[in-house]
């Protein structure tokens, strides 16, 4: 409400995911030549539809130091990227420097999918559509939210052991949203 932006899911991945990422370097990293650099910020890309009446394309625009930055700065900041990106306004630095990216197509109704890694970075998260989905809840069916994340990664700096460890640990801050207060 105080930022005048919706809350979108595509928000709170990037708070959950800026939280994570700095417990797993590897996944927060980049490959130059044959060296392996660790970021200390995390730098979250959220891959972006923009569309005209003539082409359709993707962008990445960035939110820079989101380790640092709450669920409202984050909503305010993601909600100008988009908005700018839309309207073809973005900077080109606005759009480069990103050390981990999110791409959420959700919204379009995919249920999952396996994101392409955006060089030199090392990783990239794909969400899809939260839907309900029978689970067992103290020995009876019940319908619960659930969504599928995907992660790419090169293996060239993690393997798959590391991320799965970063979902795990991913998996646990977003059933447990307190934990991004």
């Amino acid at each position: 409400e105080r930022t005048g932006q919706r809350l979108s899911f595509t928000a709170i991945l990037v708070r959950a995911v800026a939280s994570t990422l700095p417990r797993h370097p590897y996944l927060n990293a980049s490959l130059d030549g044959d060296q392996i650099i660790l970021w200390e910020d995390v730098h979250v890309g959220v891959a972006t539809s923009v569309a005209t009446s003539i082409e359709d394309y993707l962008i990445v625009p960035v939110i820079r130091e989101a380790q640092s930055k709450d669920l409202e700065q984050i909503v305010a900041e993601l909600g100008d990227l988009v908005e700018r990106a839309r309207a073809r306004r973005l900077a080109p630095s606005e759009m480069a420097g990103s050390t981990f990216t999110i791409s959420n197509l959700g919204m379009f109704g995919i249920e999952s999918f396996a994101a392409i890694i955006n060089p030199p970075e090392s990783a990239i998260l794909a969400a899809g559509k939260i839907v309900d989905t029978p689970v067992g809840v103290e020995g009876q069916i019940a319908l619960r939210p659930t969504m599928h994340l995907t992660l790419s990664a090169d293996h060239r700096v993690v393997d798959g052991a590391a991320g799965a460890r970063f979902l795990a640990d991913l998996k646990a801050v977003l059933e447990n949203p307190y934990l991004l207060i």
